[in-house]
C-alpha cells in the first residue's frame, strides 16, 4: 500500500479551513467570488474538497481574508531552533554548558572558570584539547610553558601531556573547549594574521 506524501495531510485540511473562514467572516460565496475574482463554482469546488488549491487560487483568498498564506494553507509549525542549555556547576565552582547535542568524536563546551587560587595541579588523559578565550585571561601551564591568553586568542594540545588551565588574574575566565576523547585534532581554518 502506497503511504500518502507528507504534505498530503496538510492539503487535505485547506477546504475546511476555507469553509471555516468563509463562515466566521459572514460571507456568502457571490461576495468571496466579488473580493477575490475567483468563480463561485471554483470556490465552492475548494471548499467541498473537489479542486485541489494552487498557488494561484490561495494568494487572492489569503488576501481577501486578511490572513498569512501559511495560515490559510496550515503550515506545520518547523519548531523552535533553538538550542536549549543547561549550564551543570562543576566542584572548583566554575560552569559548563555542554554545546554538542549528541555523541561523537568531538565535545564542544563552554566554560566559565572561577579564580581556583590553587598551583596548578596536573591532569594528563587521553584526547586533544582546543581552547578559545571569550572573555577574561586564561592561564594554560602545558608540560614545560606557562602562558597567558586574552580574548580572542586559542590553544590546543595532546591531553597526554600534564596540563592545567584556570584564572590568569584572580577574575573568572570564559572560554569554549573542544575535545576529542580518542586525540582528534581539531581542524581550524582561519586566516593568518598579516
Amino acid at each position: 500500500m502506497d503511504t500518502p506524501p507528507p504534505h498530503q495531510a496538510v492539503l487535505d485540511e485547506v477546504a475546511p479551513r476555507l469553509r471555516r473562514l468563509r463562515a466566521e467572516r459572514g460571507l456568502t460565496l457571490a461576495a468571496l467570488s466579488e473580493a477575490t475574482g475567483i468563480s463561485k463554482s471554483t470556490l465552492s469546488r475548494l471548499e467541498s474538497g473537489q479542486r485541489r488549491p494552487s498557488l494561484e487560487l490561495l494568494l487572492p483568498l489569503a488576501g481577501a481574508y486578511h490572513v498569512a498564506l501559511d495560515d490559510l494553507v496550515g503550515v506545520p509549525e518547523t519548531g523552535d531552533p533553538r538550542v536549549r542549555l543547561t549550564p551543570r556547576t562543576l566542584p572548583n565552582g566554575g560552569t559548563c554548558v555542554a554545546l554538542s547535542r549528541s555523541p561523537g568524536p568531538l565535545q564542544a563546551y563552554k566554560l566559565v572558570i572561577p579564580d581556583r587560587g590553587v598551583e596548578p595541579e596536573f591532569r594528563t588523559h587521553e584526547g586533544y584539547e582546543w581552547l578559545y578565550v571569550l572573555d577574561g585571561r586564561l592561564r594554560l601551564v602545558l608540560a614545560g610553558h606557562d602562558l597567558v591568553l586574552g580574548p580572542g586568542e586559542a590553544a590546543e594540545w595532546d591531553t597526554r601531556l600534564p596540563h592545567w588551565f584556570g584564572s590568569a588574574d584572580g577574575r573568572p575566565v570564559e572560554i569554549l573547549s573542544l575535545f576529542g576523547r580518542q586525540g582528534e585534532r581539531m581542524h581550524v581554518r582561519a586566516k593568518p594574521r598579516a
